[in-house]
C-alpha cells in the first residue's frame, strides 16, 4: 500500500488545486454581466439566430470527427511496434506492412469518396 501513497497524494493535491481554482475564480472574479458579455462570439461576425433546439448540424461534421479518431487510433499502433521492432524481426515487419497497407487503402477510399473535403 505504501507504493500507492505518492499517487494518492498527487491525486488529492490535483483535486484540491482544481477545486480551489474554481472557488477562487467564483469568489474574486468580476461579476459585471451585460448583454454583450453573455452573447456568443464568432470571430467578429454577428451570430446567426438558432432554433430553440440548437439547430441541426450536418452529418459530415460527425463523419470527419470519426475519421480523425479512427486514423488517429490506427497510428497509435505504430508506437509499440517501433519499440519492439528488434525483437519481432521479419514477422513484425511483414505484419506492419500489411497493417499500413490496410490503413492506406482505407485512406484512399475515404479520399476518393470526398470524405476529407472541408467545404
Amino acid at each position: 500500500m505504501e507504493l500507492y501513497t505518492p499517487v494518492l497524494a498527487l491525486i488529492i493535491l490535483a483535486t484540491g488545486f482544481a477545486v480551489a481554482s474554481i472557488a477562487m475564480a467564483a469568489i474574486i472574479g468580476p461579476k459585471r454581466y451585460n448583454k454583450v458579455k453573455l452573447d456568443s462570439y464568432e470571430c467578429g461576425i454577428q451570430p446567426t439566430p438558432q432554433p430553440a433546439g440548437g439547430g441541426r448540424f450536418p452529418v459530415k461534421y460527425y463523419i470527419i470527427a470519426m475519421l480523425f479518431i479512427i486514423f488517429d487510433i490506427e497510428i497509435i499502433f505504430l508506437y509499440p511496434w517501433a519499440v519492439y521492432f528488434d525483437s519481432m524481426a521479419v514477422f513484425g515487419l511483414i505484419e506492419m506492412v500489411l497493417f499500413i497497407a490496410t490503413v492506406f487503402v482505407a485512406y484512399t477510399y475515404v479520399w476518393r469518396r470526398g470524405g476529407l473535403d472541408w467545404d
